[in-house]
C-alpha cells in the first residue's frame, strides 16, 4: 500500500502537477495567426453567435465540452473531504473522457453553501458546456441536485455515481442472469446500500423489467419495509410489505445481491443462504463486501462480479458514461433520457457476447476471452465500446425526440482518433 501511495502522489505531481492541459487546436505560428485566433478576427464569429446562438456549436468547442463538477461531499469511498480535494478525481474523469471518447473536459470545483447555491452556480456557467457530469455529490442531496438542473439546462445532465453505476450493473446483470438460466421479472434481489448508486440501480433495473415487491433494499437500519417512518422520498419507493427485517433475512433463497455499501459486509453464510447459481455483486471499493476468494470457496455456482480491476467481471463506469456522452453530444442531445440508458445498457450487454480480440485479450494479459461466467462484462480497453454504444445512445436520443441534429455522417465510429463532429 506504501509503494501505491508513493507511486500515485508521484505520477500526479510528476512532471507537471496535475493530469489535464488545454491544448491549441488551431495555428498560431504566425502574426496572420493570431489575428485570426483573437483581435480582430475574433470578433466575427462573435457577430455570428450573437446573431444565432446555435452557431457557438460551429465556431466554438461547446458541442465537444463537458464540465465534470463536484461539490466534494461524497468524494470516492473517502466521504465528504471537500471540493478542493476532489479535484484529482474530478480531473481523473476528464483523462477518462478524453482517453476513451475524444470528449474534451473542464474539471470545476463548486465550494457551495448549500445544494440551490450549487444549482444556481452550475446553471448559470452550463451556457458554456455541451453537456454537465455531476460527480462525487452526496445524496439525497444529489437527486434533488440533478433534477433541478435537468429542469433548467438544455444540454445533458447526468450523475455518473448514480447513472453510470446503473448502466454498467445492469449490463452485467442482465448477462449473469442469462447464464444463471434466470429472468430479472422473476429474480429476488437484495441490494445493500441505499445512496445514490444503489436507488439508481434498483430504478433502472426496475425499468428494465424487475419488480419491486421483489427487491429488497437494506440501509443502515436493515431492510427497507412499508412499516417504517423514517424513509424518505427515494427510499421509499422501495418499501413494501415484508416481515423481513435483517441481511441474513433478506438473503434467504435470493437471486442477485448487489453491494454498494462497504468491504467484508457480507458473510459466507449468508452468501450459502442464497438460491442455486447465485449472482454476486460485490461493488464496494477498494475491498468489496465478500472477497472473490472467499465467495468462490463458498459457492462453487457463483457468478461473481466486482468493481475492481484485478478480478473478473469488473463493473466500472467507464464502460458508459465517456460513450453515452460521445453519442448524446454528436446528435446535440438536450438531456439523456431513460431510453438513451436503456440503449446503453443494451449495447454493452451485447458486446460480451461478441467474440473478443487478440489486443483486448493482450492488454489483460489472458489467453482468451469468451462469454460465460468469468466475463459478462466488457473490458474498457475494448475499442468497439466507441463504435456500439455511442451508436445505441444516439438512435435512442432521435428516436425519443430530444436529438437536435441527425444520425452523424461520421458513424459507425471506428476509432477515437480524429473522427468526432460537433
Amino acid at each position: 500500500m506504501s509503494d501505491l501511495k508513493t507511486a500515485a502522489l508521484e505520477y500526479h505531481a510528476q512532471p507537471r502537477p496535475g493530469k489535464l492541459s488545454v491544448e491549441l487546436t488551431k495555428p498560431t505560428a504566425t502574426a496572420h495567426d493570431l489575428a485570426l485566433a483573437y483581435s480582430p478576427g475574433v470578433a466575427e464569429p462573435v457577430r455570428e453567435i450573437a446573431r444565432d446562438p446555435e452557431l457557438a456549436f460551429k465556431y466554438t468547442g461547446k458541442g465537444n465540452l463537458v464540465a465534470v463538477i463536484s461539490d466534494g461531499t461524497a468524494i470516492l469511498g473517502l466521504g465528504n473531504l471537500g471540493p478542493l480535494a476532489s479535484k484529482p478525481v474530478m480531473e481523473g474523469k476528464g483523462v477518462l473522457f478524453k482517453r476513451f471518447a475524444g470528449v474534451d473536459v473542464f474539471d470545476i470545483e463548486v465550494d457551495a453553501e448549500s445544494p440551490q447555491a450549487f444549482i444556481d452556480t452550475v446553471k448559470r456557467i452550463s451556457i458554456t458546456f455541451g453537456g454537465i457530469n455531476l460527480e462525487d455529490i452526496k445524496a439525497p442531496e444529489c437527486f434533488e441536485i440533478e433534477r433541478a438542473l435537468i429542469e433548467q439546462c438544455d444540454i445533458p445532465v447526468f450523475h455518473d455515481d448514480q447513472h453510470g453505476t446503473a448502466i454498467v450493473t445492469a449490463a452485467g446483470m442482465l448477462n449473469a442472469l442469462e447464464i444463471a438460466g434466470k429472468t430479472l421479472e422473476e429474480a429476488k434481489i437484495v441490494c445493500l446500500g441505499a445512496g445514490a448508486a444503489a436507488i439508481a440501480c434498483m430504478k433502472l433495473l426496475v425499468s428494465l423489467g424487475a419488480k419491486i415487491e421483489n427487491i429488497y433494499m437494506i440501509d443502515r437500519k436493515g431492510v427497507i419495509h412499508a412499516g417504517r417512518d423514517d424513509l424518505n422520498q427515494y427510499k421509499s419507493v422501495f418499501a413494501h410489505e415484508t416481515d423481513k427485517r435483517t441481511l441474513s433475512e433478506a438473503m434467504e433463497g435470493a437471486d442477485v445481491f448487489v453491494g454498494l455499501s462497504g468491504a467484508n459486509l457480507l458473510s459466507a453464510e449468508d452468501l450459502a443462504r442464497m438460491a442455486a447459481n447465485p449472482i454476486v455483486f460485490a461493488c464496494s471499493n477498494p475491498d468489496p463486501e465478500i472477497s472473490p476468494a472467499l465467495a468462490h470457496a463458498t459457492r462453487s455456482d457463483v457468478i461473481m462480479a466486482t468493481g475492481r480491476s484485478d478480478y473478473p467481471n469488473q463493473v466500472n463506469n467507464v464502460l458508459g458514461f465517456p460513450f453515452i456522452f460521445r453519442g448524446a453530444l454528436d446528435v446535440r442531445a438536450t438531456r439523456i433520457n431513460e431510453e438513451m440508458k436503456i440503449a446503453a445498457v443494451n449495447a454493452i450487454r451485447e458486446l460480451a457476447k461478441l467474440p473478443v480480440p487478440k489486443e483486448v485479450c493482450d492488454a489483460y494479459r489472458v489467453e482468451h476471452l469468451e462469454f460465460g461466467r468469468e466475463y459478462i462484462i466488457p473490458k474498457p480497453m475494448d475499442q468497439r465500446l466507441i463504435q456500439l454504444v455511442p451508436d445505441a445512445v444516439a438512435k435512442a436520443a432521435i428516436e425519443t425526440g430530444v436529438a437536435r441534429l441527425g444520425y452523424p455522417a461520421h458513424y459507425p465510429l471506428k476509432s477515437v482518433d480524429g473522427v468526432f463532429g460537433n
